[in-house]
């Protein structure tokens, strides 16, 4: 597509005139957003670390872990239905008012239940507070996703980018400001509700000046229907989420704080790797969901190229992190921090699987299968909460993050056969036979080539940068050849 102007420039970031075009505008969006964001808060989690030492962090993260429990109650799976509906029907405006007293509600649910549950997993009186503050962030949070979804089923992800760099800005400058010159755990847990306030502000007066006028309507009726819809991603978000922090909890409620700090240090690197499954996600699920009704051979297109994007990026992270993991941890945390090191190995295998489940997700809820993802979720986080309580006591943070990585081999496996029962997309066909390949072939050029010492003694982004250019090299070249033989690779 050639640029010729500023109309050209505004067109393609600004309109949705075509798929590609509009995938394209989406995934920018989307990148600038949700990039800045986590990279900031990442910098900002990683300085704090630093100053308050893993103790101190670990109370935090553990706060943060406890809360993330909780989280699906106040969202109830709501996010991602308001995208599927409102991408299908323009005019909802009704039922959207709707939702916002639904949300309002939830929210209120929520911290009533945070506050109890504080009370029973640490006696420890301030972490009880700081479990409190971070609760009224997250819930803040929480009720500014349901715009975001509305954004997102719009394609107008420009307006999402636009809060939510609004609000890790303000995050991350008075972040610094408050760890330099009053440093605690608590005070950073202001930080964070204060942001989340503005930002909250914000965006309800954008919406009702851009979009179209706010209102709350107590319509029972569209509550039911919207609930109906969500509850198997409720249930599936509540199972998700109990395998994604129930290990620190688990660690912080027996005491292992600092071992909790370790494991997160890790743990929030793991994080920033996933932000292109998020963005790539965020750009091809309408597109599914739309597809899902209109066409199966455009939907089986659409996800066989998110599905090679997520092989593409996933292999080189798992050989690239489980090489240059020291010298990762070495670069952004001090000497205390050494024990991170195995746990970031292992978890950036985690980090792989998640890139490879993330397609058959977004396709299953986009074909309405959202009770099967429940069942997964439900297998998934009862086989994690088992393994956690029997590798945590004997081998710590290491026994969480290996109980993590079984975790998801046995999801990935579920995934791949539920799509192929219960939707139209047939995975398993040469194209992602030899996607697979490539990435293989390519991820092991790519370790012989950093673990050269010339190339892993250079600074942590050079070494990084010579890797990913070897890896996309050789993928890129064998891709070329094998589309000279169509009946291949088409």
């Amino acid at each position: 597509m050639k640029i010729k102007g500023f109309t050209d420039i505004k067109g393609l970031l600004f309109e949705n005139k075509a798929v590609k075009q509009t995938i394209f505008k989406n995934t920018f969006w989307a990148t600038m957003g949700v990039g800045i964001n986590n990279v900031l808060k990442l910098i900002l989690l990683i300085y704090a670390a630093r100053i308050l030492g893993a103790t101190e962090y670990g109370k935090f993260t553990f706060a943060l872990a406890f809360i993330s429990l909780f989280v699906i109650i106040h969202d109830f799976g709501l996010s991602r239905i308001i995208t599927r509906e409102f991408s299908r029907e323009e005019e909802k405006k009704e039922e959207f008012h709707s939702i916002i007293s639904l949300k309002i509600l939830l929210s209120f649910g929520a911290f009533i239940l945070i506050s109890i549950g504080s009370c029973f997993i640490t006696s420890a009186p301030d972490i009880q507070k700081i479990i409190l503050i971070l609760a009224l962030f997250s819930l803040t949070n929480g009720f500014i996703s349901i715009f975001y979804s509305f954004f997102q089923a719009r394609q107008k992800m420009e307006y999402e980018t636009l809060v939510e760099v609004m609000q890790v800005v303000l995050m991350t400058g008075l972040g610094f400001f408050i760890l330099f010159k009053f440093p605690s755990v608590e005070n950073l847990s202001y930080v964070y509700l204060f942001a989340g306030l503005v930002s909250l502000i914000f965006v309800l007066i954008f919406f009702h000046l851009k979009i179209f006028r706010l209102r709350i309507a107590w319509q029972s009726s569209i509550w039911k229907k919207f609930l109906l819809m969500s509850w198997p991603l409720a249930l599936s978000g509540l199972f998700g989420a109990f395998y994604t922090y129930i290990d620190s909890v688990i660690m912080g409620y027996w005491g292992m704080i600092t071992e909790t700090g370790w494991y997160n240090a890790a743990y929030k690197i793991i994080t920033i790797t996933l932000l292109p499954m998020g963005l790539i996600s965020v750009s091809f699920y309408p597109v599914l969901s739309k597809f899902f009704k209109q066409s199966k051979e455009k939907l089986q297109e659409v996800w066989n190229n998110q599905m090679e994007i997520m092989i593409l990026l996933g292999a080189p992270l798992i050989t690239g992190g489980i090489t240059l993991a020291p010298k990762i941890i070495y670069f952004l945390y001090p000497s205390g921090f050494d024990a991170s090191i195995l746990a970031f190995q292992i978890l950036i295998i985690m980090a792989g699987l998640i890139f490879f489940c993330r397609p058959f997700y977004d396709v299953m809820i986009a074909s309405n299968q959202q009770k099967k993802i429940f069942f997964i979720t439900f297998f998934g986080a009862l086989i994690n909460i088992v393994l956690n309580l029997i590798l945590i006591p004997k081998y710590s943070l290491y026994g969480a993050a290996v109980a993590t990585v079984i975790t998801y081999i046995l999801i990935l496996t579920i995934y791949f056969n539920y799509t192929m029962r219960f939707t139209s997309i047939r995975p398993f066909n040469l194209k992602f036979l030899f996607v697979l390949i490539i990435a293989a072939i390519s991820s092991t050029f790519m370790y012989f080539v950093i673990i050269q010492p010339f190339i892993y003694n250079l600074n942590v982004f050079l070494s990084i940068f010579v890797g990913a250019s070897t890896y996309f090299a050789i993928f890129s070249a064998s891709r070329f050849l094998l589309k000279r033989f169509k009946y291949i690779y088409g």
